[in-house]
């Protein structure tokens, strides 16, 4: 009997340069299993297995019914404490973890039938204890020398700690590169050998150029990708696949001539499928050289990335979205907090230049006329506060069940004389445009701001149109629900914007227009607006070809609840008598000027700077007639200070005084709200009204 050491020193040439496993091929007693003897092996057999040993990828066959396992030191290492004992052995007996599947693989490869496999999960026994792992498998039928299917080649590659595409491309490229260099005696050849390997794969394209680029070869995984049959496209230049304007610059050219000074080139560009139809491809050319270092052709891979680059495509989209509501979000609690503390110094100089006023000498004219345009100014920057509520959805929304045809109708009049007879407006509405939930007054100030915004971009003139339409939304508006909506649309011809300008557009203080001819709070007024409202504010523009301003506003359906205004009460008549007024106030000057206007109505006010102080004074003076409060406080706001107060003295009257729009949801019922800033006038009718409420 032959031992092994007289095996191994007698390694046949086919197996000599095969590595670890070559060696121990060669010293396996194969007569032993249905492979028979290496002596008896058919050319067949020794051209794979002189193949297997020497390639670099992880191979094993299967050969024979039995799926006798032959494979290459590639495969040992992923085989792992299972080497070298899988050597030889039957596939079902060697996996019985896996047994069903390897039985279908050996049914369906002896059957000539290839299988592929991408980041298939399996759970394997390789280091003593079952544990999972993903693979990339390919399966392909090898022939005896008769033609007939008499094994199984697989490819396997572990992708478990790799991404799969770039670990594919790395060992089917090593594997083409070495198939190259081991059968490089002709071109026809090593196209037997490619065919064994790649036919089966799928997901690349992998086919064979001649030295001028002409297609040699075509693998499924090409036509799959790349439409076209074999026939179709076997003698064709590869430059069809690219686009037209990089033909016109020579790219394919290029990329031949870096892969044969290089040896390898690689990019990512679009190409065309069959039809002309653009795909994003991941592209290797390697140069394919015989033993002479003669250039006999390349080997090319093409993996279609369209998939993964849409998906990049949106994530930045999402992430450009996100920065984007952050910094709206940002700016909006910003320009919240700063219109309440500008309302706070509103209050004092509109106050002081009521007293003031009151207490000018008769015939002072200048100093009247002074006074009035003072406070005309105050009056502005209480406006442009309201717009810097609005922008930051602070502002109090009364809504209703608005018809908007009927709204643009009655504001045509007065659309037309504001922006002039240089402009003319046309409006287009369906007879039967349903109500949407609105603040009426809101939404003339949008349609005014838009008209105004449509005018100045047309200096020469031109025409206005107000577009009205029912449409459903579904993911079609960024921030905008799903959901039955009408959109108004205010369109101009004028010098449109610009991407950059387009996507400001809406942030606060940001205006193309001159110094003194905007604030830049019209469009994030209505962009604030539209969202309180449930709706969106979306712009549609570019240069040279006008602007389209959408207000989204949803239906009004039929169970929507609609915000009732208060009853409106005479107040003709107030209460004369005199009122002891407990004013809580945490700004000194607000503070001070609200108990000066009481003063001058005839009031005795009180002053509190905290809700802490206010309750002190409650619990001490039973004359107390009515509470004013602010809402934002540090330490008790206005609303927990109305709680503690309710409690202490039930019938109360209190007014809420707040520069902020919304009333708190967890205010008291009852109470009378006062906005800030206020006219003396407004503190007067709010006095006379809460006063008049039933205890």
């Amino acid at each position: 009997m032959v031992s092994s050491a007289q095996r191994a020193a007698n390694v046949p040439a086919f197996l000599a340069n095969g590595g670890e496993m070559g060696a121990r091929i060669a010293a396996y007693d194969w007569s032993s299993t249905s492979v028979g003897a290496i002596a008896d092996w058919s050319q067949s057999l020794r051209s794979i297995v002189a193949f297997l040993v020497n390639s670099p990828v992880p191979l094993v066959m299967l050969w024979g019914e039995g799926g006798h396992l032959v494979y290459n030191d590639a495969y040992s290492v992923f085989a792992g404490e299972r080497h070298p004992g899988l050597l030889g052995m039957k596939v079902l007996e060697a996996w019985p973890e896996v047994a069903d599947f390897n039985a279908n693989v050996m049914r369906v490869g002896l059957a000539g039938g290839t299988l592929a496999y991408r980041n298939h999960k399996l759970l394997l026994n390789r280091t003593g204890t079952l544990a999972e792992c993903w693979l990339d498998l390919d399966y392909s039928p090898v022939f005896d020398d008769d033609g007939r299917p008499a094994g199984v080649l697989a490819v396997v590659v572990e992708t478990t700690e790799a991404v799969l595409a770039d670990r594919a491309l790395r060992d089917l490229n090593a594997t083409l590169e070495r198939h190259a260099t081991e059968r490089a005696t002709a071109l026809e050849q090593s196209q037997i050998q490619f065919r064994l390997l790649v036919q089966g794969v799928t997901d690349y394209a992998i086919y064979m150029l001649d030295p001028d680029g002409i297609v040699a070869s075509w693998n499924a995984g090409a036509q799959r990708i790349k439409g076209y049959a074999p026939d179709e496209i076997m003698g064709a230049h590869f430059s069809t696949f690219y686009l037209e304007d990089d033909r016109a610059r020579g790219e394919p050219q290029r990329a031949l001539e870096a892969a044969r000074r290089q040896g390898r080139f690689a990019a990512e560009g679009w190409r065309l499928r069959k039809g002309g139809i653009r795909f994003r491809a991941s592209v290797v050319i390697d140069a394919i050289h015989d033993d002479d270092g003669k250039l006999i052709g390349f080997a090319k891979i093409t993996r279609d990335i369209t998939e993964r680059e849409e998906a990049q495509r949106e994530l930045e989209v999402a992430r450009e979205a996100l920065f984007q509501a952050q910094k709206i979000e940002a700016i909006g609690q910003l320009t919240g907090g700063v219109a309440h503390d500008f309302n706070n110094l509103l209050m004092a100089i509109m106050s002081g230049l009521t007293l003031l006023r009151k207490r000018l000498p008769d015939g002072d004219a200048q100093a009247v006329r002074l006074i009035d345009n003072s406070m005309q100014a105050a009056e502005r920057g209480a406006a442009l506060t309201q717009r810097m509520l609005a922008f930051a959805r602070r502002q109090e929304l009364k809504t209703e069940r608005v018809d908007v045809g009927a709204l643009v109708a009655d504001m045509r009049g007065l659309l037309e004389r504001t922006i002039g007879p240089a402009w003319r407006i046309e409006t287009s509405f369906p007879d039967r445009l349903p109500r949407v939930v609105a603040d009426s007054n809101q939404l003339e100030m949008a349609l005014m701001n838009l008209v105004v915004n449509a005018r100045d971009a047309m200096p020469d003139g031109g025409v206005i149109r107000i577009e009205g339409m029912e449409q459903e939304a579904i993911g079609s508006v960024r921030g905008l629900a799903p959901g039955h909506y009408v959109r108004m649309t205010v369109i101009d011809s004028g010098t449109g914007m610009d991407p950059a300008t387009l996507a400001r557009a809406t942030e606060p203080f940001f205006t193309t227009k001159g110094v003194g001819k905007g604030t830049g709070l019209g469009l994030s007024m209505i962009h604030g607006f539209a969202r309180q409202n449930g709706g969106a504010l979306e712009m549609e523009s570019a240069p040279g070809l006008g602007t389209r301003a959408h207000v989204w506003l949803p239906v009004a359906g039929a169970c929507d609840r609609i915000a009732a205004s208060p009853p409106v009460r005479s107040l003709a008549h107030p209460p004369a008598r005199s009122l002891v007024v407990l004013v809580v106030d945490d700004d000194p000057l607000v503070l001070m000027n609200t108990a000066d206007l009481l003063a001058d109505l005839g009031h005795r006010a009180i002053e509190a700077e905290s809700g802490a102080v206010a309750l002190d004074r409650l619990a001490t003076r039973d004359d107390i007639a009515l509470l004013i409060t602010d809402q934002a406080m540090p330490g008790m706001t206005g609303t927990e200070l109305i709680a503690s107060a309710r409690a202490m003295r039930p019938g109360l009257p209190i007014v809420l005084a707040t520069g902020y729009g919304e009333t708190p949801s967890d205010a008291a019922s009852g109470l009378v709200r006062l906005n800030k800033p206020f006219t003396q006038g407004d503190l007067e009718r709010a006095v006379a009204e809460v006063m008049q409420q039933p205890a």
